[in-house]
């Protein structure tokens, strides 16, 4: 075998390889995002539940009022969720541009999530006032969204804020829709419960000043449990796609590979041919 004839096998063989690892890369990939969708239900239902019991403690303690800043006065925090692993197309990019847009002032504060968003906010120039990695597994969410959580009530506790908001990608869109979302968190909306007074009044071990506010701070906790939950999925819808488009280039080289290796295949065993032919005329 001839030296480029070996050269296009050791090409070929580097390609299948990693062909097989991006459809491994995919596999589980698509296996994270279905589990992550699976557990938004229950997260929705401890929302309803702590929602019920804020609409309870909102009906039996009268003059409970939700904490928030005095407008204008305060800073302005967002939460940025991005990916913690590569191989995600445009995913933190696409996260990045549209948090620039909302993050406008020298008031704002950004809370970012995601190693590589974190090395993509870099290269942007974006200050950041606290980060953290990004989860790589669902079960790893609960764990991150208190360290959010506890992160965001120690700036609450330090000054006035006059907004919190969370911005993360929505799983369904497919790579390239950019679709973002943007839910805010802080000046909490106590409008979205049901306020109704039941026959039977709800037990209270805690005063109305005491346990609202930690209803507040549990409801708070269980969105953002649900926005990471949903950015996960969504980084992994992004990198399924990612892995498709690669695939597909491996595949394109592949092809490419193949028919190299036909064309430089005959073209050798033309020449033996034609060698073979001319030895046999050559007088003795």
């Amino acid at each position: 075998m001839s030296g480029r004839l070996a050269e296009i096998e050791a090409r070929t063989a580097t390609a299948r390889q990693l062909d097989a690892v991006i459809g491994a890369m995919r596999g589980i990939a698509a296996a994270r995002s279905r589990e992550a969708q699976r557990r938004l239900p229950g997260i929705r239902s401890s929302a309803a539940t702590v929602g019920a019991a804020i609409g309870a403690v909102l009906a039996y303690g009268r003059g409970a009022q939700a904490p928030s800043a005095e407008p204008d006065h305060g800073v302005r925090i967002v939460i940025a969720l991005c990916s913690e692993q590569g191989f995600v197309g445009s995913f933190n990019e696409q996260v990045l541009d549209y948090v620039r847009t909302r993050v406008d002032s020298a008031r704002c504060e950004l809370l970012l999530v995601g190693t590589r968003g974190e090395m993509a906010a870099s290269e942007r120039r974006l200050a950041l006032a606290w980060s953290s990695p990004a989860v790589s597994h669902a079960d790893e969410v609960p764990s991150l969204a208190n360290r959010i959580t506890d992160a965001l009530y120690a700036r609450l506790g330090l000054r006035a804020v006059d907004q919190v908001s969370i911005i993360h990608a929505l799983p369904g869109g497919g790579a390239a829709s950019g679709k973002m979302v943007e839910h805010r968190l802080i000046p909490f909306d106590f409008s979205r419960f049901q306020v109704a007074r039941r026959a039977v009044p709800p037990l209270l071990t805690l005063p109305v000043e005491r346990l609202l506010p930690g209803l507040v701070e549990e409801y708070v906790f269980v969105e953002i449990c649900e926005a990471l939950m949903l950015s996960f999925a969504a980084e992994n819808e992004a990198r399924v796609n990612a892995m498709l488009a690669a695939r597909t280039n491996v595949r394109d080289t592949l092809e490419e590979l193949t028919q190299s290796y036909r064309r430089v295949r005959q073209d050798e065993i033309t020449d033996d041919i034609a060698e073979l032919a001319a030895a046999t005329t050559q007088p003795v």
